[in-house]
């Protein structure tokens, strides 16, 4: 990502005390036009750096200063370690990381950024479970995505069939505690289910990636693709305005209040992926939502009263 390179952009630069933006380009592998526009942006923010014309320039720092870690301000050395304070409580490698970026930081942040780092814990096993350690496979997955290497998956599919595939790991993404790894392959990008994956195996082979990628917005991509399928079908129901929070919780993203009416009731349209699927939503609701919109959802909301009558109606 951008931020990646403004702080890979910095770090060569403390390293080598001066480099063109075409030196910058070859490192991070992205166009020139890209390093030149990192590098003005770095100025642009306050951070030292300058350009010295003619033979032998480049870009450098004023004086050859080292920059106090890449000039975060004390609210975003704050927000950074608040972030990744509560990891560090079981990743050791973090922890001493987090403890030599504070020896970077001025001594007015100092405080604020180690009462930040602990001021969360996050303790993932519910209650009566011990805590899951993350997969084994994450970890090779992330050793392939960071050395860039290909990867061979046996992976089941959604409808349980097997298959073998040689992929470029691209970047990994954790979505409430569901890991997706995102990949090139013969057809294209595509997205892998982690805990779909039966074996896995790290080559020696160099996986390509392309130049321009950026794993948030590839993510984001995804996401907006998935909610697309899963919103093609909406209804207008009607239902007591404090409920409106737990429709909210049932439906996500899907779940928009469209107006308060003068009986008080809020008129709300909901979505999934099909009518069944908003009926299945709405059926333990009883009378307290009413269906006005949707004649399937209606259709298919009598038909499970009727079954579950039929079923548990006393004789």
């Amino acid at each position: 990502m951008r931020a990646d390179r403004l702080v890979a952009t910095l770090l060569l630069m403390q390293s080598r005390g001066r480099l063109t933006a075409a030196e910058l380009a070859r490192e991070l592998e992205v166009s020139v036009a890209t390093a030149r526009r990192d590098l003005e942006s770095l100025s642009a923010a306050g951070v030292p750096v300058y350009p010295q014309p003619g033979r032998g320039g480049g870009w450098s720092l004023v004086g050859g200063a080292r920059t106090d870690l890449t000039g975060l301000t004390a609210v975003e050395a704050q927000a950074l370690f608040l972030l990744a304070g509560p990891s560090a409580a079981t990743a050791p490698e973090l922890k001493s990381a987090l403890r030599k970026l504070v020896r970077a930081l001025p001594q007015t942040f100092r405080a604020d950024a180690e009462a930040a780092a602990e001021a969360v814990v996050i303790d993932s096993a519910r209650w009566g479970e011990s805590d899951h350690e993350r997969p084994e496979r994450i970890n090779v997955l992330q050793n392939a995505v960071v050395r860039r290497r290909k990867v061979w998956l046996t992976y089941v599919g959604r409808k349980r069939e097997e298959s073998n595939r040689l992929v470029d790991p691209w970047g990994l993404i954790d979505k409430d505690e569901i890991w997706y790894l995102l990949a090139g392959t013969e057809k294209g990008q595509r997205t892998f289910r982690v805990d779909r994956i039966v074996d896995i195996t790290l080559t020696e082979m160099e996986a390509d990636r392309p130049h321009d990628f950026e794993l948030l917005q590839a993510w984001q991509r995804v996401v907006a693709e998935v909610e697309q399928k899963r919103s093609l079908e909406s209804a207008i129901v009607l239902i007591d305005p404090k409920f409106v929070w737990v429709l909210r919780d049932q439906f996500g993203r899907h779940c928009e209040v469209e107006k308060t009416l003068d009986d008080g009731r809020a008129r709300v349209r909901v979505a999934a992926p099909a009518p069944l699927s908003i009926a299945q939503y709405l059926a333990g609701w009883g009378n307290q939502v009413e269906v006005i919109e949707s004649e399937p959802v209606r259709a298919h909301l009598a038909r499970i009263g009727a079954e579950l009558t039929a079923q548990y109606a006393p004789d």
